[in-house]
């Protein structure tokens, strides 16, 4: 991270994320224009967040059509079904975000916490809180070196520091460095990478970018394949300029093809046809 006095807005001007910035908002700013949100945007913003849910859960090993997450029922597990609890756990997290939003700004701390228990649905006593030393970390598509506890704790205070402050940069840029945070330390023992996607979602809402949640980046992610998603993520974890960049350009592509996805269901509500 930069040493300036904000390193977030440092981040947006490094080559192509301004780019990238200005190509997502005007992006956002057609779906928010598109007739159909007028009337409906309540509609719009359900189908995004069943969707949004639908694409973080297949990012963790839960790839399931999305008529069969819009079926189902029963999330529970019955019989060790690990992927109905993961499909559940997004579910639960993609309606919890929108209560958080409030709290974001002044203990996101308290928010990863709450995110954590409420993925897990578990009452165990690593649940909602970092890992300390030598507890393991259940995060099995994430193949990338793991910070040790201490280093954990240090870089979430930093990050937390970084978003109470505030500051001038782009919703893209904080939100794509709040989900490359998670994901590279998995300061929890599970399911951190979809508690990091919620939170990329809570700050992409927060922000005035999309405040209604209609642009489900989770679904771009999703379509961009899990390879490319690592890879990219690789990049953010070198820590070079390039490196990050080219994560957060991803993370912009992957709010684009949220919204093109959010742009079909309003075409859909408008024939009538959803």
């Amino acid at each position: 991270m930069s040493t300036t006095a904000d390193p977030l807005a440092a981040l947006g001007a490094l080559p192509g994320v301004a780019d990238s910035v200005d190509s997502v908002r005007k992006a956002v700013d057609r779906v928010y224009g598109h007739r159909v949100m007028r009337r409906r945007s309540h509609a719009v913003t359900s189908e995004a967040a069943l969707r949004g849910a639908r694409g973080s859960a297949a990012l963790s090993g839960a790839d399931w059509p999305l008529e069969e997450v819009r079926r189902r029922s029963d999330f529970s597990g019955a019989g060790g079904d690990e992927e109905a609890r993961t499909v559940g756990a997004a579910l639960r997290l993609t309606a919890e975000a929108g209560q958080l939003l409030s709290i974001w700004r002044q203990s996101p701390l308290r928010v990863l916490a709450r995110l954590h228990l409420v993925a897990a649905a578990d009452n165990g006593d690593t649940v909602g809180r970092p890992r300390q030393g030598g507890e393991p970390v259940d995060e099995p598509l994430v193949e990338l070196p793991l910070p040790d506890a201490q280093e954990v704790a240090g870089r979430l205070e930093g990050l937390s520091g970084l978003i109470i402050a505030g500051g001038s940069a782009p919703a893209l840029v904080a939100a794509a460095v709040v989900h490359g945070e998670l994901l590279a330390l998995r300061p929890f023992g599970s399911h951190n990478g979809l508690v990091a996607r919620a939170a990329e979602r809570i700050v992409l809402v927060g922000s005035g970018l999309d405040p209604k949640s209609i642009c489900p980046a989770e679904v771009g992610h999703a379509e961009q394949g899990r390879a490319d998603y690592l890879a990219a993520l690789e990049g953010y974890v070198s820590g070079t300029p390039e490196g990050v960049a080219a994560w957060i350009a991803h993370c912009g592509r992957s709010v684009e093809l949220g919204v093109r996805e959010s742009t079909a269901v309003c075409e859909a509500l408008q024939r009538g046809a959803a």
